[in-house]
């Protein structure tokens, strides 16, 4: 706890804001050199015009995950989707995580974060016509599964729920 508080502090001094440091921290980097790029690239994506709403949505998931109460299985059957935004979100992470996990192993976590800017428009569209917590327990096993593969994809550099605001 003592190191983790003189890190902020220290980072905070050198200019970085609150927020950022909180999300980067958040992630428990491996080693403590990466916290500058990973502190840029989170910079990087604050100024993307996506960046605010999937925040938000990031957020969002976390706390569905965390009701859910028991550790979430990042599995999904695709034969399960009933709405056409499970398809479309599941789809578009398929095509995305791939360039953004690739793009974080390369150490590029600008370019791995840029990369999930394309989810913002099919997140919105899961969250306006998909009720996660349905009553049939597949579905909601599913749907669950769906948002614990986003929430890890999102929260490789960092937890971007730090960012949203509120």
């Amino acid at each position: 706890y003592f190191l983790r508080e003189r890190l902020v502090g220290y980072l905070r001094e050198a200019g970085y804001q609150t927020q950022d440091v909180e999300a980067v921290v958040e992630a428990r980097p491996a080693c403590w050199a990466e916290f500058p790029k990973r502190l840029d690239a989170v910079r990087a994506f604050k100024a993307l015009p996506e960046s605010e709403s999937l925040a938000a949505a990031n957020k969002r998931v976390g706390n569905i995950l965390k009701k859910s109460g028991d550790q979430v299985a990042p599995v999904v059957d695709v034969a399960l989707f009933a709405e056409a935004a499970e398809r479309t979100l599941h789809a578009a992470l398929q095509a995305v995580a791939p360039r953004s996990e690739a793009a974080f192993a390369g150490g590029d976590y600008t370019a791995s974060l840029q990369a999930l800017a394309a989810l913002k428009a099919p997140v919105d569209a899961f969250f306006d016509a998909v009720m996660v917590n349905a009553d049939d327990l597949r579905l909601r096993a599913n749907r669950l599964g769906l948002l614990a593969q986003l929430h890890a994809a999102m929260n490789r550099v960092a937890d971007l729920s730090r960012l949203a605001a509120g």
